[in-house]
């Protein structure tokens, strides 16, 4: 038999999905035959690339964004074809990784008619992601993914506190994969584009735009200290109202959509990095964000609102500063507080020991793999 073939579920264009792509070069360096399908909802992606390390394959099913339960049919067309798929190419694969609710239906459909093994991996528990839906849907959507939890072969959770997000679900196995970046990350990124201003302090934001990672404020901040310069990157549902704030601050450098190196080396060139996730939503209350360990691998502190869990590490390793969402007074005197490049230089240390010690990508690899060799079939165990 070839290698134990994996095929990686993301509802996502994967253009750039870092979680994702270090997992699936995990798996490749482990000697597991990889590949990830991915949705292109606006139909204008490659069918297939292979820039990750592992072939990644695209299905294009037109859906836009951000339109809640009107995007309900797209969802069910990206569902079948998903399906479709996983049917014509069942004799390549042995184990699904299903990243999300979007993704695990048809993985399990997989699992009980093809005997498939399920990896099923929540970046954010679905019913508290849907910001406009009714409760009673939500109530159900809860109760199938907690069916879906019970039906894997195994759990993956991106941090500790979504045990208690999941309670009652009781899964067969489970481990904890923090969002650590691969240590060699911080060595590949790409160079700057362009230059920018002096300024006292640089901030950083690279990630999802909308308005609940308490951007605005922060703009508002920045248009009171033109002395401090803030590099901006993304996309997201509210991108372009956010865009338009930026542009009326001369302080703040648009990027755009970058690539995951690029985004790496805009965080690389920044005093701080701020993460101000709204925790009046649920999933920020569990959140494990991609800025946090990126922080910890950079060695630069990160400002995280209050009651939003990752805070409690920002606390516990001293690699930053916390602050009330939306609270712009209290921004700014955290701001304030890291102009002095000694507590900069002191918590930034201390970032990268949290990340060598405790968070890095090393550790979180293994976990994978022991994951992984609980979970593999007898012929793919034979195979390696």
């Amino acid at each position: 038999m070839d290698r134990c073939g994996v095929v990686i579920l993301r509802a996502t264009p994967i253009q750039p999905d870092p979680r994702v792509e270090k997992i699936g070069r995990a798996l490749v360096g482990a000697g597991y035959a990889v590949r990830a399908l991915g949705w292109d909802r606006a139909g204008d992606l490659p069918a297939l690339e292979n820039a990750a390390g592992f072939p990644v394959l695209r299905l294009s099913v037109r859906a836009p964004w951000a339109r809640g339960l009107r995007n309900l049919p797209a969802l069910l067309r990206w569902q079948i074809a998903l399906l479709g798929w996983l049917g014509r190419e069942r004799s390549s694969y042995q184990i699904i990784h299903a990243c999300d609710f979007d993704t695990v239906l048809p993985a399990l459909w997989a699992q009980r008619r093809w005997g498939k093994r399920v990896v099923y991996d929540i970046f954010d528990f679905y019913a508290d992601m849907l910001r406009a839906t009714p409760n009673p849907l939500r109530r159900i959507l809860r109760g199938l993914e907690q069916m879906a939890i019970r039906q894997a072969d195994a759990l993956l959770l991106a941090d500790p506190s979504r045990y208690a997000q999941i309670a009652g679900a009781r899964p067969r196995r489970s481990a904890v994969i923090y969002n650590a970046p691969e240590d060699s990350a911080a060595d590949s990124s790409a160079p700057l584009p362009g230059t920018h201003p002096a300024s006292s302090l640089r901030l950083a934001y690279v990630g999802l735009l909308q308005v609940e990672r308490g951007l605005l404020p922060l703009l508002d901040v920045l248009a009171d200290h033109p002395e401090w310069h803030l590099d901006l990157a993304g996309t997201g549902a509210e991108s372009d109202l956010i865009t338009r704030q930026a542009a009326r601050l001369p302080n703040v450098t648009w990027h755009g959509r970058v690539p995951y190196a690029q985004a790496l080396a805009l965080n690389a060139a920044a005093d701080v990095l701020p993460a101000l996730y709204d925790p009046a939503i649920a999933n920020h209350r569990y959140a494990s964000p991609n800025k946090l360990f990126e922080g910890m691998l950079l060695g630069k502190p990160v400002i995280a609102a209050r009651g939003t869990n990752f805070d409690r590490l920002v606390l516990e390793e001293n690699c930053g500063l916390v602050v009330d969402y939306g609270d712009r007074a209290q921004l700014t005197a955290a701001l304030r507080q890291l102009e002095d490049p000694d507590l900069r230089l002191q918590q930034g240390k201390n970032a990268r020991q949290a990340y060598e010690t405790r968070y890095g990508w090393q550790r979180m690899r293994e976990r994978l793999l022991d994951i992984y060799r609980q979970v593999e079939p007898t012929p793919c165990q034979k195979s390696r």
